[in-house]
């Protein structure tokens, strides 16, 4: 891993109308929409849609690195973020991040330290720690 700091830089372009292109150097353009809440198509990925993959997506990456590091073997892993965006002050803003986690590890493979990981990792993903609302975490090992 590189020393910190880190910078990451994405680009949005659009037009008055139609969806919005983001990208970043050397990553395939990504076409954006607002979601049909804010009277979008609903058939392309929102800012609020990308936020919330986004906390599933660290919370795997980062159990893959907590995982090799503690020789963790494991076969599969599904993580279903649901993001509730809310008005707090009558500000929109999300309020909570619901993780639905479920680990499939081999058989013989300790259910205690799967778990152990998995919590490490609730407290060790970078996205969730930066957002004001705290995912939730609800995890489930399956064995074999």
């Amino acid at each position: 891993m590189q020393p910190y700091p880190h910078q990451y830089v994405a680009a949005a372009t659009a037009a008055p109308e139609g969806e919005v292109s983001l990208a970043s150097e050397g990553i395939a353009a990504l076409p954006s929409a607002p979601p049909v809440p804010f009277g979008g198509p609903g058939d392309r990925w929102s800012p609020e849609t990308l936020l919330t993959a986004a906390v599933a997506d660290c919370f795997i990456l980062t159990f893959r690195a907590i995982s090799a590091a503690s020789k963790l073997p494991w076969t599969d892993i599904r993580v279903q973020s649901t993001g509730t965006l809310d008005t707090v002050d009558r500000v929109p803003q999300f309020t909570a991040f619901a993780l639905q986690v479920a680990l499939r590890v081999p058989a013989g493979t300790s259910e205690a330290l799967a778990t152990r990981l998995l919590e490490k990792t609730e407290k060790a993903c970078l996205v969730a720690q930066s957002l004001k609302a705290t995912p939730q975490v609800t995890a489930s090992v399956v064995v074999g």
